[in-house]
């Protein structure tokens, strides 16, 4: 099967993840943290990158990097094989170290870039490793570095104290911006949990008008959803990404034929809802039962009935059919 693809261009941002194989915990050795920082350093300058924030855990690390170049993935290759390499020969051992492909859903620049950021610098809090009061002292994140009064060039401070409240870089902005993450840390579980979510599995962080043109860049690319899974995201927010385009794509098509939405017949096998079912598949990838729920068409099963009683009826020839199919791209 071939890879999925990933989209890069000049600019782009990307939250990067990857654990140990078998979720092994790589980092625990002696060094191996502080030999992947000295990699990560050594990356960053090499192909461009801005790094806005990084941690290096147990067994997984995330960064949240900028790429001036369309170069993550070349990045990323010599960033992890050249840890990998060096790894293996100090421990005398052979193998890959991370368990596959990394992660890397898109992030918006601004306010959604800062959400990661503070994401990733919670990381050591949410595992127990140190309390919130002193997060600055876990030695293998950017927080850590923040603070100290030499860093990187590379190390890109602004879009965080921006977000964040317009803080300065300075001791004292920093020192309110770990209260700010501790606060954070101390809000609702439930919303901690939701927003967690959002920036940890899925496959695109940002305004609905970011997704979008993110979309629209991967479909120059001849690309469909399914395509880019590995992008990022989990089941979850496949299935809602996925509805949110179905829905889309179903309001343009009644729009095209044209279709009331809003006053379709009760009747399950009405040529209206038919009729928007066969498009829909003809469109897209749209699940039967989606379908049945959004346009009340009875069980799932009587949806491919109903579109294959359409078609053998030549319900394609039908005027407003051609036209929404010619009309509206997906």
């Amino acid at each position: 099967m071939a890879r999925k693809l990933r989209l890069e261009f000049p600019g782009a941002c990307y939250h990067v993840i990857n654990r140990g194989n078998y979720r092994r915990n790589l980092f625990a050795p002696q060094g191996a943290a502080e030999a992947f920082e000295r990699v990560l350093f050594e990356a960053c300058p090499r192909f461009g990158w801005r790094l806005h924030a990084f941690v290096i855990m147990r067994n997984h690390f995330h960064l949240a990097v900028e790429t001036p170049k369309p170069n993550l993935s070349d990045g990323m290759k010599w960033l992890q094989g050249t840890w990998a390499a060096r790894f293996n020969r100090h421990h005398g051992e052979t193998g890959r170290p991370f368990q596959g492909r990394f992660k890397a859903p898109h992030v918006e620049l601004g306010e959604p870039l800062a959400a990661v950021g503070n994401y990733i610098h919670l990381n050591p809090v949410r595992a127990k490793v140190v309390p919130a009061d002193r997060l600055g002292e876990y030695r293998w994140s950017s927080f850590w570095h923040f603070q100290q009064e030499r860093r990187p060039a590379f190390l890109i401070a602004e879009t965080l104290l921006h977000e964040c409240g317009g803080l300065a870089d300075t001791k004292e902005g920093w020192r309110c911006y770990r209260d700010y993450l501790a606060a954070m840390a101390e809000e609702n579980p439930r919303q901690r949990q939701e927003r967690q979510q959002r920036l940890s599995r899925n496959w695109c962080v940002g305004s609905p008008e970011y997704r979008q043109a993110i979309k629209r860049d991967l479909a120059m690319l001849g690309a469909k959803l399914e395509q880019v899974e590995l992008l990022g995201g989990g089941n979850e927010a496949w299935r809602q990404e996925r509805q949110t385009e179905w829905e889309r794509c179903l309001r343009e098509l009644a729009a095209a034929i044209p279709v009331d939405l809003e006053a379709l017949p009760p009747q399950r096998s009405a040529f209206a809802k038919v009729q928007l079912a066969a498009l829909l598949k003809a469109k897209t990838g749209v699940y039967n039962r989606w379908l049945a729920e959004r346009l009340q068409m009875g069980p799932p099963g009587s949806v491919s009935q109903y579109v294959r009683r359409f078609r053998l009826g030549g319900g394609e020839a039908d005027p407003g059919y051609r036209r929404a199919m010619s009309i509206v791209n997906t």
